[in-house]
């Protein structure tokens, strides 16, 4: 048995390593799987297609891409671009250096004998930020001019864009994006662990090489429990939130006896597992800060599209092979409309706030009270409100939740315990990140002095803690226990509308990072030297016919793969 567990964790580390050779885990006929349609088989699309700056120049990371490639063939729009750019990496620099670099921004393209001069600025607009740089190297200093100037490319710029065949492209990645996903666009690994409709797993995306977890919900589950409602909100939320500090939903799609969610990978285990079971229980302060700045940055995420979250433990905090967190498991996370609030005693017991105990009303207070729970369990080891391995009635750890103020230990610095007991608070009108600001409120606690969240949130700070890429931090394979089968429940045509609002194929933010990050899009997105048009962007031309087979390959050669099945020397080893 022990055998069984080391063959499907050898597997799954070759797949995370890329599987060796050159290729990084993509199929051998990875071209085939995106292979460009002709422009013409997108007319659909370009009519369909939100014609909106914003989204496609900015939010849309191939659209982002393509708009830049369109800038650089204009000096006037490729001077703008470069400025936008010194602007995000001053914005990035770290605080004693930020003043040197604004001066050269301000040098370089504001200033008129400059050949890089950005003359779209108007000049007040300019003097303003010599002047303030001088006062203070803030931050936010260029922030009116980086408006101005996504102004002025959104407008004239923009349309021509939309007749370049730079947008063409993009509407053959559209095209790719849009196309179905089913199991075969996947090869499956080993269980990592359950959720709760059913276990998760490693996969990996055949045509990318690109290695996720596969959550599965199981439509009889579902419906036994009458689980729909849920598993739609955890959908439509994961989809809706794009951060880096919250697992991102890449893919839906659906098979026989399952609805499957395709989730960023987490190889470097939970915070539960970190915080007990690595020696000594707890963490030290600077790590437990660190983290704590990241769940901040992705609660904040998370309450700028006005979700409250609801489940904030350590066993839903997960590391990346980086050691940079993720929240996850959004199943009890729920949208609080504008100007209303909401009520629901849920959660999990010894994390629940005060307020969601006596079921009252709330916005986002929960998640603050959450976070002083899970920064306490880092620092001293063990929750503030019950002893880990000590069985306590749900009604006692309720009792001191409410009434029980909590007790500091020597590992506490005077910063450490001044947050905790504010977030802590018992009322939410007087708890830090509840006061009107939200996350801005914690994050200018004294404990994040020396926390350059600019830094934090583009991912430039290196982790504390480094997990070990030879390590599967999960539980053997045959320790993780079997979901029984589930008896008296018949799928019926009915639920089918339901099966089909989650299994909707890729999620374009993800897919297209994924296509960059895999360096597919380097590879594949390809122009004429001399800057013509390429046939397959020729409105006026058609898709060129497949080449016509002899005899002996149609009867002896291997059909041509469709994109979504496997070709033999790639399954991995099954067992």
């Amino acid at each position: 048995m022990e055998l069984e567990n080391i063959v499907a964790n050898t597997v799954l580390l070759k797949a995370r390593e890329g599987g060796g050779g050159n290729r990084k885990g993509k199929s051998k006929k990875w071209k085939q799987m995106l292979q460009f349609p002709h422009v013409s088989l997108c007319a659909e699309l370009r009519q369909s297609i939100e014609k909106d700056y914003s989204s496609l120049c900015e939010k849309q990371p191939i659209g982002r891409l393509l708009f830049r490639q369109f800038c650089e063939t204009r000096p006037e729009l490729k001077r703008c671009v470069k400025f936008l750019d010194a602007v995000a990496d001053y914005e990035v620099t770290p605080d004693e250096k930020r003043k040197e670099c604004g001066e050269e921004v301000i040098n370089k393209y504001q200033n008129p004998k400059s050949e890089d001069f950005v003359s779209e600025l108007e000049e007040s607009m300019m003097s303003q930020c010599a002047e303030r740089l001088q006062e203070n190297a803030s931050k936010e200093l260029f922030k009116d001019c980086t408006r101005r100037i996504h102004d002025f490319l959104s407008m004239a710029p923009f349309a021509d864009f939309l007749d370049s065949m730079f947008f063409n492209r993009f509407l053959q990645w559209k095209w790719l994006e849009r196309q179905p996903v089913t199991k075969s666009t996947f090869r499956q690994y080993r269980v990592l662990g359950k959720g709760g409709f059913g276990e998760v797993c490693a996969c990996q995306v055949r045509a990318t090489g690109k290695m996720y977890a596969c959550k599965k919900l199981e439509k009889k589950r579902i419906k036994k429990r009458k689980g729909e409602a849920m598993a739609l909100n955890e959908k439509q939320i994961l989809e809706k939130v794009n951060s880096r500090f919250v697992v991102s939903l890449a893919y839906a799609y659906e098979t026989k006896d399952a609805l499957c969610l395709v989730l960023t990978l987490m190889n470097g285990g939970d915070l539960k597992f970190h915080i007990y079971h690595m020696g000594e229980a707890g963490f030290d302060e600077e790590r437990a800060v660190f983290y704590t700045a990241e769940i901040c940055c992705g609660l904040q995420d998370l309450h700028h599209e006005r979700i409250v979250y609801r489940d904030l433990k350590p066993e839903n905090i997960l590391l990346d092979d980086h050691g940079h967190i993720r929240i996850s498991d959004l199943g009890l996370a729920v949208h609080v409309p504008e100007g209303e609030t909401i009520k629901g005693r849920v959660g999990t017991v010894g994390y629940m706030s005060p307020e969601v105990i006596q079921n009252e009303r709330y916005t986002f207070s929960p998640d603050w009270w959450a976070l002083g729970c899970l920064l306490y369990e880092m620092i001293e080891g063990q929750s503030p409100f019950q002893q880990r391995k000590k069985k306590i009635k749900r009604e006692e750890v309720e009792r001191l939740v409410q009434e029980v103020e909590e007790d500091y230990s020597g590992k506490f610095s005077e910063d450490a315990k001044n947050v905790c007991q504010q977030l802590l608070a018992k009322d939410p009108s007087r708890r830090l990140g509840c006061l009107g600001e939200g996350a801005a409120e914690v994050k200018s606690h004294p404990i994040f002095k020396s926390m350059n969240f600019k830094r934090l949130e583009a991912g430039m700070l290196e982790a504390p803690f480094i997990p070990d890429p030879q390590a599967i931090y999960c539980k053997d394979v045959l320790d993780i226990e079997q979901f029984s089968t589930v008896k008296g429940v018949e799928i019926e045509e009915k639920d089918e509308s339901f099966y089909c609002k989650v299994s909707t194929g890729c999620v374009s933010i993800p897919w297209q990072n994924e296509m960059i990050e895999t360096e597919c899009f380097k590879e594949l997105n390809v122009f004429e030297q001399d800057g013509a048009v390429p046939p397959d962007l020729d409105w006026r031309g058609q898709p060129s016919s497949p080449p016509k087979q002899g005899l002996l390959q149609r009867l002896f050669g291997r059909t041509d793969c469709c994109g979504n099945c496997s070709d033999s020397d790639d399954e991995p080893t099954r067992l």
